[in-house]
């Protein structure tokens, strides 16, 4: 069978060569065009993403541009309001019209920073912290769910939902009475229980020991990335011909993500594409990893099914698949089928995750779960190329230039105090904030005459631990974090004097 090209929104580990190009052959019938894909340049929105879109979500091109860029908007602005926010933040969603960033604080003065930053602030009872740590609680007593289908926080109704099958709703209110949830805080929804959409059949993009079947997501350098459930260490990988292709040096499933990430030999080393297949003889660009917020669109591509399109409708979502429950996935109402595991996930042209699984199909509809692709990122240390050839870094942009020397220079800063030496302080607003996953910094700049240090922790089943400390001298302290999506803090300490500091944050 003569090989096609077959895109792959790329993905790479921390680059140490220049960025190269990745083919595999193309599955049977999936190119009517009966010639090569064609590439898209990048930029404006692909023509064809576009038909796709309108096809799934009834939106005309205008409306699809703008849906899109006011969802690459909203995603900045929410993380930046989580951060100036800290421990009254509530979450952030976009309206069913794609177009109003809604934010959920729990206090009157924070709706104040909330509309300056241009969205519509939402008072809530329960802020995002309290809500993670009711979840977290479920995911503790994951070995108690039965087959519920799964749990995850939405922000909109201000509660954790957990989702049982339909008829058994009793067991969803006692799996959270149990795991000593207040009840006031919970409800409850029904869903058809979801399986990972890995297919035993050869014949496709990727086989897995010459039995599973999957679909690649993103290639890196060196390889691809993919579904943890697509293969465990050490597996072999083929091509559709029976091709010696890779093998699975990374996998997670189930548990804390459903991620993987194939190393390819070398004939495959020269042929990495920043672009995803659409299935239809198109190639789509991927030019960055900007994480779309809840309510925004997104478009899914994978060997079985081509590519269909929806909305991202929960985060942090875990799902209770028969082999066991997983963390951290993103639901949305796209639909998908057995072997379209590890395909990819795209916002315009920012690359989201990779599919985990689901229930439905795309006859009738269903709903589709994927590992986020930033989190894959900075777990492995993988770096996202764009097109262009250039690699980009996991964050979604760089801390400006002069934030080691301008603490006032990061998006988040402002002014606090410390009364004698010795005592610490809790950053921002004396508390926590939500984070996307890719790079963090921050800047500490002590009071004249005084040494203050900076840390930063990140929230785990064992509580805050520390994942970065600050480093500098002549008083001001700086440091990154390249990380997972999560709940973090700083830490300010006085190990020497008193005063006013001045700090600075940027989050992903």
């Amino acid at each position: 069978m003569q090989r096609k090209r077959i895109a792959i929104a790329a993905v790479a580990v921390a680059a140490t060569g220049a960025a190269v190009a990745f083919t595999l052959p193309s599955m049977a019938g999936t190119n009517p065009s009966g010639g090569a894909p064609q590439s898209v340049a990048a930029g404006d929105v692909a023509p064809q993403l576009l038909a796709v879109m309108k096809r799934d979500l009834g939106l005309d091109g205008d409306q699809a541009r703008a849906r899109l860029k006011r969802a690459k908007w909203a995603s900045g602005v929410s993380s930046t309001l989580a951060a100036q926010t800290g421990k009254e933040y509530g979450g952030a969603w976009l309206t069913k019209d794609g177009m109003t960033l809604k934010v959920a604080v729990t206090g009157q003065d924070q709706a104040a920073l909330v509309k300056k930053a241009g969205a519509v602030p939402v008072l809530v009872e329960r802020s995002a912290q309290t809500l993670d740590t009711a979840k977290q609680k479920l995911d503790e007593a994951r070995s108690a769910a039965g087959d519920l289908t799964g749990w995850y926080v939405d922000a909109p109704t201000n509660k954790v939902v957990v989702v049982a099958q339909p008829g058994d709703t009793k067991s969803a209110w006692a799996f959270a009475e149990d795991a000593g949830l207040d009840m006031d805080a919970v409800a409850v929804k029904t869903a058809p229980r979801a399986k990972p959409l890995a297919d035993v059949r050869g014949a496709d993009p990727y086989i897995i020991n010459n039995s599973a079947r999957c679909s690649i997501g993103f290639a890196v350098q060196g390889g691809f990335v993919t579904a943890g459930h697509c293969g465990v260490e050490g597996d072999t990988t083929t091509d559709i011909n029976g091709g010696a292709q890779g093998t699975v040096q990374a996998s997670v499933f189930p548990g804390d993500a459903d991620m993987g990430f194939v190393a390819v030999d070398a004939g495959f080393a020269d042929e990495l594409l920043p672009v995803v297949n659409d299935f239809d003889g198109n190639l789509l660009p991927v030019a960055g990893n900007t994480e779309a917020p809840v309510g925004a669109p997104v478009c899914r591509s994978g060997s079985t099914t081509g590519t269909f399109c929806g909305v991202i409708q929960a985060k942090n979502q875990t799902v209770n698949y028969p082999e066991g429950a997983v963390t951290g996935l993103t639901q949305t109402d796209v639909c998908a089928e057995g072997g379209d595991s590890g395909g990819s996930w795209l916002s315009g042209d920012q690359a989201q995750g990779v599919t985990s699984g689901g229930s439905g199909d795309c006859t009738v509809g269903g709903t589709t779960f994927f590992q986020p692709v930033n989190e894959i990122l900075a777990t492995n240390d993988l770096t996202l190329l764009v097109s262009g050839g250039e690699a980009a870094p996991p964050a979604e942009e760089e801390p400006p230039a002069d934030a080691a020397a301008d603490c006032a220079g990061l998006p988040v800063n402002g002014q606090s105090s410390i009364g004698r030496e010795g005592a610490t302080q809790l950053q921002p607003q004396g508390g926590a904030f939500q984070a996307n996953a890719g790079e963090q910094s921050a800047c500490l700049q002590s009071p004249e005459g005084a040494d203050f240090d900076l840390v930063l922790q990140q929230r785990t089943g064992q509580g805050f631990r520390t994942v970065a400390t600050g480093e500098g001298e002549n008083g001001t302290k700086t440091l990154t974090f390249n990380g997972q999506a999560g709940t973090y803090r700083y830490i300010v300490a006085s190990t020497s004097g008193s005063g006013t500091y001045t700090m600075g944050i940027s989050v992903p």
